[in-house]
C-alpha cells in the first residue's frame, strides 16, 4: 500500500470512529472530535469507550479482542489499531 492509501484510509477510519463517538456520546459534535483527543475527556466512561471501539469494529467488519486496545492512549492510536487490523483483513 502506498502512502496515499494509506493516509486515506486513516481518515476513513477516523470518519468512522467519530461517527460511533457521536453514537455513544450524543451531546459530542463530531466536528469538535480531534484525533489528538482521548475518550475520557470527550465524556467517555469505560463503558462507553469499550462500546465505541466496538462499534468502530463492527462498523469496519474487523474482529479485535479488546485488550489489543489496552494501551491505546488517544483516538489516534486507537485509529492506529484498527487500520493495521484494516490491513490485515485486505
Amino acid at each position: 500500500m502506498n502512502t496515499g492509501e494509506s493516509v486515506l484510509e486513516k481518515i476513513n477510519v477516523f470518519s468512522v470512529v467519530k461517527n460511533a463517538i457521536t453514537e455513544v456520546l450524543p451531546d459530542v459534535d463530531s466536528e469538535s472530535v480531534d484525533i489528538e483527543q482521548n475518550l475520557k475527556s470527550l465524556g467517555a466512561n469505560s463503558i462507553d469507550r469499550t462500546e465505541i471501539v466496538m462499534l468502530s469494529m463492527e462498523k469496519l467488519d474487523i474482529k479485535l479482542p479488546l485488550v489489543s486496545f489496552g494501551g491505546v492512549e488517544n483516538i489516534k492510536e486507537m485509529v492506529d489499531v484498527l487500520v493495521d487490523a484494516f490491513d490485515g483483513n485486505s
